[in-house]
């Protein structure tokens, strides 16, 4: 049995929170590579015990070439 992991075609589709799996789906990247944009600090996330959630509006921002810290 495989797992099934969401993939997300359209930025509209993304959750408010989303998670680093989410983040590695949309940019088609790996999971170490998406906590390393991660940590980068150039979107806003929080920590949340061991895990992080990533505001989609803040990422998107990035995502179309915005910067974090003028929005």
């Amino acid at each position: 049995m495989t797992k099934k992991t969401e993939t997300y075609i359209n930025k509209e589709d993304l959750p408010k929170a989303m998670t680093v799996k989410d983040v590695a789906n949309f940019l088609r990247i790996g999971r170490v590579q998406a906590y390393q944009q991660l940590k980068r600090n150039e979107f806003h996330y929080v920590k949340i015990g061991n895990s992080y959630r990533i505001c989609r509006d803040s990422f998107l921002r990035w995502f179309e070439g915005e910067d974090y810290s003028t929005a």
